[in-house]
């Protein structure tokens, strides 16, 4: 297992921008062998926008059954998870819809 831990780059995630600069790391990760850790511990918070941007964004290049064989989460807190919860359902719901 690889471990990605957000909190090397920030506590505080708000932005797109950097939803998408974690993305472009990630990606490469995830299409690798190993299955990654999305490590949020220490991190307080995560916006619904950079869920979107650096989470759920991820299901345009990968589907959601190989996404979640590919990774697992740990350390999010309670609205950090619901963050991305929230997020990666939109997002499921717009591609599944189109």
């Amino acid at each position: 297992m690889v471990e990605f831990k957000f909190r090397e780059y920030g506590t505080d995630f708000g932005t797109c921008a950097m939803g998408q600069k974690l993305r472009e790391k990630l990606l490469p990760l995830i299409n690798g062998e190993e299955k990654v850790v999305l490590d949020f511990t220490g991190v307080n918070v995560v916006s619904n926008s950079f869920a979107d941007e650096c989470i759920a964004k991820l299901l345009l290049e990968i589907p959601l059954s190989e996404l979640k064989r590919r990774t697992t989460f740990k350390g999010l807190n309670p609205l950090a998870e619901r963050s991305v919860l929230v997020a990666l359902q939109r997002r499921y719901k717009v591609l599944k819809n189109s």
